[in-house]
């Protein structure tokens, strides 16, 4: 166990790629979230998605071989992300991971990192 990543512990992609699945099932019908994920076809964002948090927890590298640097930012920036398009993605999100059997620290960490980074995306001030 010493020095296994997040990845591993999780069970490598095919965690990576259920997690992601059930998260993206459950946007597909989400009238909030549907102007953040404009394709009709939701299969592009679902691998790059994937191909990301694989990496980014420790596993291959194929989504900086394919798309180079991630720039979440950047990436995110012409999209009207609020609090409302944030707590949406967090709470589809935090259901996928607890639609998993993951040890406790493994779902701590995930569920942690998804929520400061869907907080970091939010490009549109809170109303008035």
């Amino acid at each position: 166990m010493l020095n296994r990543s997040v990845y591993e512990l999780a069970g490598g992609e095919e965690t990576f790629r259920l997690l992601v699945e059930h998260f993206y099932s459950s946007v597909a019908t989400d009238q909030v979230l549907r102007a953040v994920y404009p394709e009709e076809d939701l299969s592009g964002a679902t691998e790059r998605l994937t191909l990301f948090l694989i990496q980014y927890w420790g596993g291959p590298t194929t989504y900086s071989e394919r798309r180079g640097h991630p720039r979440l930012r950047l990436r995110h920036q012409p999209f009207t992300i609020g609090q409302a398009e944030r707590d949406a993605w967090l709470a589809h999100m935090t259901a996928a991971v607890e639609s998993l059997n993951l040890a406790p620290a493994v779902r701590k960490a995930l569920l942690d990192y998804f929520d400061t980074a869907s907080t970091a995306m939010i490009n549109q001030p809170a109303p008035l």
